[in-house]
């Protein structure tokens, strides 16, 4: 099996292990980190991936997955698409890129709650490197590093102000994170919903090819 066909385990089981919180056979990042648990294989049971989640809590399982009993609501179960990108990418012209740090987390969060909700959280911008321009004195689009594992980086949280769409900020930024991800020696890899017509030809615009469709489940434990 690639680790990419199972990237939330295999990232906390290597390059984002310090970030792993464990119980028996499921991992997880810790809740204002990312909402993605693990599990090492297909059709375990629940029981350890619900010592780690609080009742209310959503998490996300991306890859394998455990038999959910009926202590979980399942709130989505798909299919995804996993691209990958091993060449270089022509970055076009624009508003100067800015590396995002601390002192720019009010305004991530503020952009993420607007257009990316659920998936981005306080101490995500710790798990790698965050980009993004202003315009007009706002953060106007934003895109950043996930899951790394064994020569693999994720980009994420891609996302643009609904008032600066349509302005290139998205492709630009992405082909920023691919390429300093390749100088590393890594490869880059994304995740897209196919329902997301437009995101998907817009990576594929740019140089990332189709790997494997992946499973996505998002759920929700409601009880002991």
């Amino acid at each position: 099996m690639h680790p990419l066909d199972n990237p939330v385990w295999a990232s906390l089981q290597s390059d984002h292990a310090s970030f792993a919180v464990r119980a028996g056979q499921a991992l997880r990042y810790p809740s204002d980190v990312a909402p993605f648990v693990g599990v090492g294989r297909d059709g375990i049971s629940c029981e350890d991936a619900g010592r780690l989640v609080d009742p209310g809590e959503l998490v996300c399982f991306v890859g394998h997955a455990p038999v959910l009993s009926p202590a979980w609501n399942v709130l989505q179960s798909v299919t995804i698409a996993q691209m990958i990108c091993s060449t270089r990418l022509a970055v076009a012209d624009g508003p100067r890129v800015v590396e995002l740090g601390e002192t720019h987390l009010d305004d991530m969060l503020a952009l993420t709650a607007l257009v990316y909700p659920h998936y981005f959280r306080r101490r995500t911008p710790a798990m790698g490197r965050y980009v993004g321009l202003y315009e007009d004195g706002r953060l106007a689009a934003m895109a950043g590093e996930r899951m790394r594992l064994d020569g693999h980086t994720e980009i994420s949280a891609v996302c643009t102000h609904p008032a600066h769409a349509g302005r290139g900020h998205a492709r630009r930024l992405v082909a920023v994170l691919a390429n300093g991800i390749l100088a590393e020696g890594r490869l880059a890899f994304l995740h897209v919903s196919h329902d997301n017509v437009r995101a998907k030809q817009l990576y594929e615009r740019l140089g990332f090819a189709a790997r494997a469709d992946i499973a996505l489940r998002v759920a929700t434990r409601v009880a002991d």
